[in-house]
């Protein structure tokens, strides 16, 4: 019997982050206690201002279709944010594309660009839908690994060392989900003279750039000339600064053919973002000072939390791990257990009843990654649980 799927259903593999916290809850149902560091969502309401203007907006029957790219008021705000706040000159409203979801904003700029046979350099640990992403688009991922000595974070050279003639994209996430990690100004810089001088292009996913700690400065490759914002496509979205993420409502900002490619793919897939979440996504970029005081009261609660588990974890004998500079994510080594980090978190979740998602979901088998966008009690428990597991390993 032939198979009745595609090549590209067939070589799919489903989001293991998803598949943890899936688990969890159904354990949950199931009325165990169970402590789950797996959901990659803040634990906080959107705020009052934007659910009221997305009220507004079905009240006033702001229900049907719009522009493919999306509202034009966003975009146009979208682009006075990355100017004044991000340092990207130069860009209009026609440089956006507002899509459902930043995971699909992800998908959408790599469709746009990578063609069968192209190769895609990802730095490991990696989100996990990056590779499968490239792969649908019939690309190639390539992996650079760094480690927990590099701070997780690949180097320049590293990159050129596995550049061939069919690479066509760089990959990169700062601040960093799984670890945290932020590349510096000069990192960048580094990374971009080398996508320019081998004519490639870099896709930044920049989801956590609000996200971080200790005074740490993101900086996206786009602002760094003309040359570098013409050789990079932004993706971010509102889900993770405006606890957004059932919204779904991600951002795109590219040079104008790849914009406007990116805005037929879509006109040809979703149509548009649903129109009347847009306009709480408008009212955040038209309210920054209410929005600044909801990210504010959130980042403080998040950084308390991200203490508590760094200092926790590195206090359990045989785990280590490094503090995180953003996002909400921590990303310890267990390699000292001799376990796969599968196999790891496979025992904690039925011994324990704490649920971490393996870092061979990221592309890095002596991790497991944590998130602490979990309350403090849960952290507290989970903690003490997690002492006595490795102390019986």
């Amino acid at each position: 019997m032939k198979s009745r799927l595609s090549t590209w259903a067939n070589n799919i593999s489903p989001s293991p982050t998803l598949i943890v916290d899936t688990k969890a809850k159904q354990l949950k149902a199931e009325g165990k206690d169970v402590c789950g560091f797996g959901a990659g969502e803040p634990d906080f309401d959107t705020p009052d201002f934007i659910k009221a203007a997305c009220k507004k907006a079905l009240d006033e029957g702001k229900t049907k279709y719009i522009a493919s790219s999306g509202l034009p008021a966003l975009r146009e705000r979208l682009a006075e944010m990355y100017d004044s706040r991000m340092g990207i000159k130069g860009l209009k409203a026609s440089n956006f594309v507002v899509s459902p979801g930043g995971k699909f904003s992800c998908c959408l700029a790599i469709m746009a660009v990578v063609s069968p046979g192209d190769e895609v350099i990802i730095p490991a640990p990696y989100w996990v839908s990056y590779p499968e992403m490239v792969k649908l688009a019939g690309g190639k991922p390539v992996f650079v690994k760094a480690g927990d000595s590099a701070d997780f974070k690949v180097s320049a050279e590293q990159i050129e060392s596995v550049v061939t003639p069919k690479t066509k994209l760089i990959i990169l996430n700062s601040p960093s989900n799984p670890t945290g990690a932020i590349y510096s100004k000069s990192e960048l810089e580094s990374i971009m003279r080398l996508a320019i001088e081998r004519d490639l292009l870099v896709m930044s996913d920049e989801i956590y750039s609000f996200l971080t700690y200790d005074s740490e400065e993101v900086v996206s490759p786009a602002s760094l000339s003309d040359e570098a914002r013409e050789h990079t496509i932004v993706v971010s979205g509102f889900s993770k600064a405006y606890a957004m993420t059932g919204w779904r409502l991600g951002t795109l900002c590219a040079p104008d053919d790849i914009a406007k490619a990116a805005s037929s793919l879509q006109s040809q897939t979703t149509s548009n973002a649903t129109s009347f979440a847009q306009f709480g996504a408008l009212a955040a970029l038209e309210n920054p000072d209410l929005a600044r005081e909801s990210l504010e009261s959130m980042l403080s609660v998040f950084d308390r939390r991200r203490l508590m588990l760094w200092e926790g974890i590195n206090g359990i004998k045989g785990m280590s791990c490094r503090k995180p500079k953003g996002a909400f994510y921590i990303f310890p080594n267990i390699s000292s257990f001799g376990m796969s980090s599968s196999d790891f978190c496979a025992k904690l979740l039925e011994e324990e009843l704490v649920a971490v998602v393996p870092g061979s979901a990221f592309g890095s088998d002596e991790n497991v990654r944590f998130s602490y966008a979990v309350s403090d009690s849960v952290i507290e428990k989970g903690l003490a649980r997690m002492a006595k597991f490795c102390a019986r390993l």
